[in-house]
């Protein structure tokens, strides 16, 4: 049975979304604000977060950074609920390191068949246990990046799209593989959020291991 939690300040979408996703034998947790849900979400340990982008004290934005820095819940699934037309919090959420954005109102049926398709895409995603390059190894199983011999946390995103890369080293992926590949084909991002990304690691494994393929993709040098 799939955890899935649910950050939102406002009463009546919670408890429509947990009355429908119940019945679809989810087993679910509710906040009505970011800091109860980051509380939560370190003992319930969700496979899915579903978190609203605007909310008093702490919006969905600065929740999103905080779960993906935590230990422990490097795998789990953000799905932010956003209004509709809220173009800037869907990028903003991307490259904070959701996996997807669903546009608020949703009816139930939807909700859930983009809820299951986001929890097939965890469970489908083919990896090595363990992939050693450069010095750098990258465990799939614990998500855990180790350089050096020193931990390195990365959110999921940038996780999944170091070890896509490292995968075939000196192999260049083109973008539309790596969008299909890392972010699936149910959303829409763009060339920016791969390169913010790709910016983010070379900040934190150093600039030397993943190469700028112009017009084309990026590539992980052995």
């Amino acid at each position: 049975m799939s955890k899935i939690l649910i950050i939102d300040d406002e009463e009546d979408i919670l408890e429509i979304v947990k009355y429908n996703l119940i019945k679809e034998e989810f087993e679910v947790e509710i906040a009505n604000n970011g800091l109860i849900g980051i509380e939560i979400a370190k003992t319930f340990k969700p496979d899915l977060i579903l978190l609203d982008v605007m909310m008093p004290q702490m919006d969905g934005i600065e929740v999103c950074e905080t779960i993906r820095s935590l230990k422990g819940l490097e795998s789990t699934l953000i799905c932010f609920l956003t209004a509709r037309g809220e173009d800037y919090s869907q990028i903003a959420g991307l490259d904070a390191g959701a996996d997807d954005y669903i546009s608020k109102p949703v009816k139930p049926k939807v909700l859930v068949s983009r809820i299951n398709a986001l929890l097939r895409r965890k469970t489908s995603i083919p990896f090595n246990s363990e992939l050693e390059n450069n010095q750098i190894i990258i465990n799939r199983e614990k998500y855990l990046i180790t350089k050096n011999g020193s931990d390195i946390h990365l959110p999921r995103k940038e996780f999944e799209l170091l070890a896509l890369l490292a995968s075939k080293p000196n192999l260049v992926f083109e973008r539309n593989v790596i969008l299909k590949k890392v972010w699936g084909t149910e959303i829409v991002v763009g060339d920016r959020t791969i390169d913010v990304h790709i910016r983010k690691l070379r900040e934190k494994i150093g600039e030397n291991y993943i190469k700028t393929i112009k017009g084309v993709g990026y590539k992980f040098e052995q």
